[in-house]
């Protein structure tokens, strides 16, 4: 049993209320058939065979799902050129969906998001369209916090979460994954909570983590640490005070992550938020260089240079197991001992 969830209790949670039990769910889902459009906004889709397997499991759950024309499309190392992927944005804001779900990240938004049409796509948004993906779309994500204040969802992907080879693995589609992504479309999630790994004291000897709680009113934004790194100095940063920032990545030695959040705090972003939470970070290499030199060493490094509590655990990332998460959102955020909730309360 996982120690994280999606949270839809109906308490109130400034009573530092936790129902880490490990369930995402515990209401009803029976909301029917949702309309899902799937598209490509970044890299090619190569896996075919996982992007076939995504479109049936939600169909097996029984929603409509549309699949853009170019969603398959390849040029280089992109799903179509640049006019081709826009387009194909701009068909997903169009297309009324429940949810326009991206095929899968890699890279290819930020080269594009000049010509983004950001108030179509409000719009669309406003309208009940949700913009879920991660990875590379973090760009698109923030890009539209920063221009028109939407909020989007930090989530899967169809081909990595949806299109997983059950025959190959012998691992299902992650349920926790799935019972967020069902909230999502049901309207009924309120939060995600998480157990934070067992943290000592740091080098300095204080405690890496006292209990706290943001009120409602800080904003949630983040995603992949590499392409909001990649975003400093331009139109498409979010310009967050009192927010509440995630981080995730794939595939970054721990100096180069500590890299990147040094630039972010030497930018003066860090210092303005209420806490820094770190979600998932995989697929990295120590190597004999490194002499001790870990993930860990990076997240107590930045304990002790920010004033702000810095937490661990969040279960988001280039993982299967995974939350949904509003960016842009207004949330509040408790942290009780090991135990911690983001909560935005109801969506609609």
């Amino acid at each position: 049993m996982h120690d994280e969830h999606c949270a839809h209790d109906h308490h109130e949670h400034h009573d530092h209320v936790h129902s880490a039990d490990g369930n995402c769910c515990g209401h009803d889902h029976s909301h029917g058939s949702k309309h899902i459009y799937i598209y490509s906004p970044s890299g090619a889709v190569r896996d075919k065979a996982a992007f076939k397997r995504g479109i049936k499991q939600l169909e097996a759950l029984g929603h409509e799902v549309e699949v853009d024309a170019d969603a398959l499309a390849s040029s280089q190392r992109f799903a179509g050129d640049d006019a081709t992927r826009l387009a194909a944005i701009h068909r997903a804001a169009a297309s009324g969906a429940d949810v326009a779900l991206i095929s899968r990240g890699g890279y290819g938004l930020t080269r594009i998001l000049p010509g983004i049409k950001y108030k179509t796509v409000a719009k669309a948004i406003a309208n009940g369209t949700q913009f879920v993906g991660l990875s590379d779309f973090t760009a698109f994500q923030l890009a539209m916090l920063a221009q028109t204040g939407s909020v989007t969802w930090a989530g899967p992907a169809l081909n990595a979460d949806f299109g997983v080879d059950v025959k190959k693995t012998g691992e299902p589609v992650d349920d926790i994954m799935l019972d967020c992504f069902e909230d999502l479309l049901s309207g009924q999630g309120e939060g995600a909570g998480w157990q934070m790994p067992k943290i000592g004291e740091l080098p300095n000897g204080k405690p890496q983590l006292k209990d706290f709680y943001v009120p409602g009113g800080a904003t949630l934004w983040g995603g992949n640490l590499a392409v909001l790194v990649s975003l400093l100095g331009t139109p498409y940063f979010p310009q967050v005070e009192g927010g509440i920032l995630f981080l995730e990545d794939v595939g970054e030695h721990p100096y180069k992550i500590e890299r990147m959040l040094t630039q972010l705090m030497l930018a003066g972003v860090l210092q303005k938020q209420k806490a820094i939470v770190f979600g998932q970070f995989t697929e990295f290499k120590l190597t004999t260089h490194d002499k001790g030199f870990k993930l860990q060493t990076v997240i107590d490094w930045l304990r002790m240079q920010i004033k702000r509590p810095v937490l661990q655990g969040l279960p988001f990332g280039h993982v299967p197991t995974k939350v949904l998460l509003p960016v842009g959102a207004q949330v509040s955020l408790s942290v009780e001992g090991r135990d911690a909730l983001i909560y935005w309360g109801h969506t609609h």
